[in-house]
């Protein structure tokens, strides 16, 4: 396994089609000190990972409109920037330790902040 960026020293892209949940999730971790984008699908995220080399955390919720899924996204990732952090969140799906690609983790909605924090920096 190859090293993971710090979450401290890049951008977390946090991907959510709710709006109110997507800023809830921003607002989180910008509290906690992180540099945050964000992506309203997975989509998106594919898009914005193409175009910029500072993300090394991604946030994603499970269930999204468009061509993948939360899931897929964290797969594709995990293929294209092994460096890159995951954690996966849903309030309708749970999964246990090992079924997040890549040794990412696992956060269920509703979540606290510290639950946020503690996978981004747990996440391998």
């Amino acid at each position: 396994m190859s090293m993971k960026r710090a979450p401290e020293a890049s951008v977390i892209l946090v991907v959510e089609d709710y709006g109110l949940v997507r800023m809830n999730a921003v607002e989180i971790e910008d509290d906690a000190g992180f540099a945050v984008v964000e992506a309203r699908h997975a989509d998106e995220a594919w898009d914005m990972l193409h175009r910029r080399s500072d993300i090394g955390v991604v946030f994603t919720d499970v269930d999204m409109p468009g061509s993948m899924c939360g899931v897929t996204l964290a797969e594709r990732v995990c293929e294209n920037w092994p460096d890159i952090r995951l954690v996966v969140t849903s309030g309708r799906h749970r999964f246990s330790t090992g079924e997040v690609p890549d040794h990412g983790l696992f956060v269920s909605k509703p979540y606290q902040a510290s639950q946020v924090i503690d996978a981004i920096h747990r996440a391998e």
